[in-house]
């Protein structure tokens, strides 16, 4: 029985150092996504302008990156803040820790070079080598042409410098040892020519993460099937605004046409519109129509193509819990 005993108390002892050498490895070692590339990005007038679009209509950079104001509805940016950082995504959210969106302004990342940056936005790893939480969809981004990520490189080089100086990103454990685990060397891709075709719809939904959004996650886990909604955004007070159902299914946009598509996003981007002040318990939204209304349509016809594509959930999605 000694022995038997002994055995355990051994096999207990190797058992925690294999898992003390895993966690080191893992917290040390990790990310692995080589060294960022040696990279100067020319600042063209049309790269600066391709990247504008990009950042502030398609890949919603500025909208991330900014504060957003959640009093108006659709919770557009913050006057002043824009590229100024400091949205926190946390535990309120159903994140695994406190993930703040940095300053990505010349005040933020004057240091950094053009090979850092377009490490950090293809592969998830900053500066410093460490991971950052997908709440950027750098997976998303690693497939893109790399001449839209120079693009939006090249734009934000020229953001006016905004002083503001962030708190550090604090993962919960153990996401803090998992999260390393995440990023990985980009495979990049190229952005289709032709705007009617479905590469180019899934190429442009694809940049503007309509998937990220659309797909229920929790703990940045995916649960839902892709584009059926359901993902739920706590704004706090109790209440709680879900993403609808994309997929071609009656629950979801199966019905609509593309004329509808579209006006659904362009019903923002008349000059006249001006975001309404949202009460306490009145119906509010995370989707970001503001910024997305400047698609073109073009773009947006090419999406809504796509998502026709996509497999058909039957899903129906309660949008919105009021709080009290």
């Amino acid at each position: 029985m000694k022995t038997f005993f002994k055995f355990l108390g051994v096999l207990a002892i190797l058992l925690v150092v294999v898992v003390a050498g895993a966690m080191t490895y893992v917290k040390t070692m990790l990310p692995d996504v080589g060294p960022a590339p040696e990279l100067t990005v020319e600042r063209t007038s049309e790269r600066v302008a391709r990247g504008e679009y990009l950042a502030n209509h398609i890949m919603l950079c500025m909208d991330c990156h900014a504060v957003r104001d959640f009093s108006v509805f659709s919770g557009p940016p913050t006057l002043g803040t824009l590229g100024a950082g400091g949205d926190v995504f946390d535990q309120r959210f159903g994140f695994p820790g406190k993930f703040v969106a940095r300053n990505i302004t010349p005040h933020g990342i004057g240091d950094w070079t053009d090979g850092e940056l377009y490490r950090a936005i293809t592969t998830g790893v900053s500066k410093d080598g460490h991971a950052f939480f997908p709440i950027m969809p750098y997976k998303n981004y690693s497939k893109m042409d790399p001449e839209d990520i120079y693009a939006v490189i090249a734009y934000i080089r020229g953001l006016a410098p905004v002083v503001n100086d962030l708190p550090v990103s604090e993962p919960d454990f153990p996401f803090n040892f998992i999260i390393n685990t995440i990023p990985a060397k980009a495979e990049m891709g190229k952005l289709p020519k032709n705007k009617s075709s479905l590469e180019y719809g899934a190429y442009m939904a694809n940049a503007a993460g309509c998937n990220e959004c659309h797909t229920k996650q929790v703990k940045g886990e995916i649960v839902g099937e892709p584009y059926a909604g359901g993902f739920e955004f706590n704004l706090g007070g109790g209440t709680i605004v879900r993403s609808m159902n994309i997929t071609p299914h009656e629950t979801g946009i199966g019905r609509w046409t593309e004329e509808q598509f579209i006006a659904r996003f362009k019903a923002y981007a008349d000059s006249s519109y001006v975001p309404q002040p949202v009460k306490q318990g009145e119906f509010q939204t995370a989707m970001p129509w503001i910024m997305y209304a400047g698609m073109d349509t073009a773009d947006l016809s090419a999406i809504y193509r796509f998502l026709r594509t996509v497999p058909p959930v039957e899903n129906t999605v309660e949008r919105f819990t009021p709080g009290s």
